[in-house]
C-alpha cells in the first residue's frame, strides 16, 4: 500500500511565535493564531508579504508600508480570507493604505527575532490583516518557527519506510523550502501560500496517486483538507486548546510529532 503524509507547517513540524500589531488601537498582541484572528471578522483577509527583514528593519520608520512595498515591488499572497475577495481588492487595500507605517512591521520583526535569533534554523513570515471594511490594514504580522524536537527524526524515519511526505502550508514558499532542506523534505512536495480551499485540492489530488493520505494539521485552515483525507491527524504539541470542530474531524489527537509515525505505520502495509 502507498501512503503518503501531507504536514501544515506552523504548529506540526514548527513550534512558531507570532506577533501581531493591532494598528487602530496601537497595541501588540502575543501568541495571536492569524487564520483564527482573520475568520473572526467579515472583511478580514490574511496576506503575506514577499518582503526581506533585513531590508525591511533599515527602512525609515515613519514611512508607510504602503509606499515601502510599492517602491520596493514587494508581491504578495492571500493566505485565507472571511470573505470572497479578489487579487485586485487586496491589491488596492495593500498598496494605497494610509495609516500602518514600516514601524508597525518592524515592532513586529524585533520581537519575533529576540525570542528566535539563537535558534539553529528559523523560519521568519512577515505579512498583515487587511480589512475591506475599514479600507486599511488593521494588522501587521510577524511570525517565527523553528522545527520541533523530533519533526527531523519522524521524516527520515517516513521516508525510510517509503511513506512520502508533504507540506502544505500558507507560509511563503521560499521560507518553507529552508525548513524542508533541513528537515529532509523534497522541494517538490512544498506547497507555499496554501489557503484551506488549496490545501484541501493538494489532499484530493494526491489520493489519486497514493492509496491512503494522512493531513495532518493544528488549526482551522486545516479543517477542510482534514476532512478530505484518509486519516486526520489533530496535533496540540504547541496549543491543547482547540476548536471543537478541529476535534470531531480528526481519527488521531496526538501531544507530539513523533507519534505521526508510528500512526502511519498501521496504514504501511
Amino acid at each position: 500500500m502507498s501512503l503518503a503524509v501531507v504536514f501544515d507547517s506552523a504548529g506540526t513540524l514548527l513550534y512558531t511565535l507570532r506577533v501581531a500589531k493591532d494598528i487602530p488601537k496601537d497595541r501588540i498582541v502575543e501568541g495571536v493564531e492569524t487564520t483564527t484572528l482573520t475568520c473572526s471578522e467579515k472583511g478580514r483577509s490574511l496576506v503575506l508579504l514577499y518582503v526581506n527583514s533585513k531590508e525591511l528593519i533599515e527602512a525609515e520608520p515613519e514611512m508607510l508600508l504602503s509606499e515601502y512595498l510599492t517602491q520596493k515591488e514587494v508581491s504578495f499572497g492571500v493566505a485565507c480570507s472571511s470573505i470572497v475577495t479578489t487579487t485586485e481588492e487586496i491589491s488596492e487595500l495593500l498598496y494605497r493604505d494610509k495609516k500602518a507605517t514600516c514601524e508597525d512591521l518592524q515592532t513586529c520583526i524585533r520581537k519575533v527575532w529576540s525570542c528566535c535569533k539563537k535558534m539553529p534554523v528559523v523560519a521568519l513570515n512577515n505579512g498583515v490583516i487587511v480589512n475591506k471594511n475599514i479600507n486599511s490594514i488593521e494588522f501587521a504580522i510577524t511570525s517565527g518557527g523553528r522545527p520541533f524536537p523530533n519533526a527531523k527524526d519522524t521524516i527520515r524515519l517516513l521516508h525510510e519506510n517509503n511513506i512520502a511526505s508533504y507540506v502544505a502550508s500558507g507560509d511563503r514558499t521560499d521560507k518553507l523550502i529552508k525548513m524542508a532542506d533541513y528537515l529532509g523534505i523534497p522541494h517538490g512536495n512544498v506547497y507555499g501560500v496554501s489557503t484551506p480551499k488549496i490545501k484541501a485540492q493538494i489532499v484530493s489530488d494526491l489520493k489519486e496517486q497514493y492509496d491512503k493520505v494522512i493531513m495532518v494539521g493544528d488549526g482551522i485552515n486545516d479543517l477542510t483538507a482534514m476532512k478530505k483525507a484518509d486519516i486526520a491527524i489533530l496535533t496540540e504539541e504547541q496549543y491543547d486548546k482547540k476548536p471543537k470542530v478541529l476535534e470531531d474531524v480528526a481519527d488521531y489527537i496526538i501531544k507530539d510529532v513523533s507519534e505521526v509515525f508510528e500512526i502511519a505505520k498501521k496504514y504501511n502495509s
